[in-house]
């Protein structure tokens, strides 16, 4: 395992800026009303003032999405080396510096979100290798369809606005280093490699080595969804990517009362343990809502009790901690529901409907924070029915802290209608949740979970 020593302690909140902001949907949106931001009312300024927000929760960290110039969503950059007009306050492109010292003087570790597969068509580059064609000195970085003098190019997954670079040249790998390098030494602390899983794991590895000689305390993941998670962490040079098989699992198994599905994903997440450590979440910026996929909201903690006892590096998703539902809809700006926005006044204007299930995030983050073993934990299943799943957390071989003692808990998920009760082995204290018990001549303890809740236990 090669990240930085910080990131075993890091838990990131996840933070789509264009979207948390109110920004304009589009540059040309912006134009349309010059003074909008002026004030630095829709700025990164505005984040700036949720950050106190962000450390009383628990995170060490802030996992921003696509802050540089583009057209739309942030995932269409035209300039890779601006801050986005719309995000931009008073203070300009120094708005990014302000919030990096902000963010910084809370101990808060600054992720930033590079999209590096793909470009909007307002890239000069690619302006310049469609006017000039071959002879333009950027026309390489492009992949050109047949006939390069008939000015097609390769798209992202049919999205004409999305125009592929080109992996195989070096003019690329020069520049995605010199990108990556230039944000980091203004202090950024990582990197989120969108859609890293349609990039060749080669380019990461020409790429990544040329921004650690400078960098090395850099953390880099990948946006991955599927595939061999080991080998493509290996080839690629990363040092982590987005742990979808769990995602899945953990808010599936939840809402279908199939723990059977949630045991599955646990075990090969023991695996992918071995030679990584994966980057958790049960929300981002890309899919429905916890609480959309999880009607009942009698089960939806049970879903973030996984996340925060599971071996990985948690990401909580802005929103996610509030209890806020949306879905996400395959259409034109189908992802702003679960993009929204946050209330320039800061957390005070945030309705009181959502602050029980912020501070169940407080209690579980504490949770984890008193157990900083959890990061590389591996699971190991007692109990395992439809509806009641009882596990043990233990550190990894090697990862226990000198005198620290048996470094264990006991995860306890009821989703039935009755009481389940499981007896363990020696004297136990609940440490979240709630639970009865009873010590049995000195020997064991009986646990009764009630209907549809959940515990966490300490043996011994």
């Amino acid at each position: 395992m090669s990240e930085p020593g910080w990131v075993a302690h890091a838990i990131l909140w996840q933070v789509y800026p264009l979207g948390f902001t109110g920004a304009p949907v589009s540059v040309e949106a912006q134009d349309a009303v010059p003074s909008h931001g002026a004030d630095g009312t829709h700025s990164l300024d505005r984040l700036v003032g949720w950050l106190d927000y962000a450390v009383e929760l628990g995170m060490s960290g802030i996992l921003l999405g696509p802050i540089f110039a583009s057209e739309t969503h942030g995932y269409d950059t035209v300039d890779y080396f601006r801050l986005d007009p719309r995000l931009a306050g008073p203070s300009g492109e120094d708005s990014f510096d302000v919030l990096i010292r902000e963010a910084h003087h809370r101990g808060l570790r600054v992720v930033l979100d590079g999209v590096f597969n793909h470009v909007g068509r307002s890239f000069e580059p690619f302006r310049r290798a469609l006017a000039e064609g071959p002879a333009a000195p950027e026309f390489g970085w492009f992949r050109a369809i047949g006939d390069p003098s008939h000015q097609r190019f390769e798209n992202f997954e049919g999205h004409d606005a999305l125009v592929l670079l080109n992996h195989d040249e070096p003019a690329v790998v020069d520049l995605v280093a010199e990108v990556m390098t230039h944000w980091l030494g203004r202090g950024a602390d990582g990197w989120r490699l969108d859609a890293a899983y349609a990039v060749p794991p080669a380019f990461w590895a020409s790429v990544l080595p040329r921004v650690r000689s400078e960098h090395p305390e850099a953390f880099v993941f990948g946006e991955v969804i599927h595939g061999d998670y080991p080998g493509i962490v290996r080839e690629s040079t990363f040092d982590s990517l987005t742990q979808y098989e769990l995602w899945k699992a953990i808010w599936s198994a939840v809402s279908d009362a199939n723990f059977w599905e949630l045991s599955a994903a646990l075990e090969r997440h023991n695996g992918f343990l071995q030679s990584f450590v994966p980057v958790t979440f049960v929300g981002n910026h890309d899919v429905n809502r916890l609480a959309t996929s999880i009607a009942d909201e009698r089960h939806r903690a049970h879903a973030l009790v996984v996340l925060m006892t599971a071996g990985g590096t948690p990401t909580v998703y802005y929103g996610d901690e509030q209890g806020l539902a949306a879905a996400k809809e395959e259409r034109e700006g189908g992802d702003d529901a679960i993009r929204p926005e946050f209330d320039a006044a800061g957390p005070d204007a945030l309705p009181p409907g959502g602050w029980p299930v912020y501070h169940l995030h407080q209690n579980l983050i504490g949770l984890r924070r008193r157990n900083p073993w959890l990061h590389t934990a591996r699971t190991t299943n007692i109990t395992l029915t439809n509806e009641f799943f009882a596990y043990e957390v233990s550190a990894a071989t090697g990862a226990a802290d000198e005198g620290a003692g048996a470094q264990r808990l006991i995860v306890m998920l009821n989703l039935a209608d009755s009481d389940y009760t499981q007896t363990l082995p020696g004297a136990c204290s609940v440490v979240a949740g709630s639970a009865a018990w009873a010590v049995v001549a000195g020997t064991s303890t009986v646990v009764t979970v009630p209907p549809h809740g959940w515990v966490v236990i300490q043996p011994g």
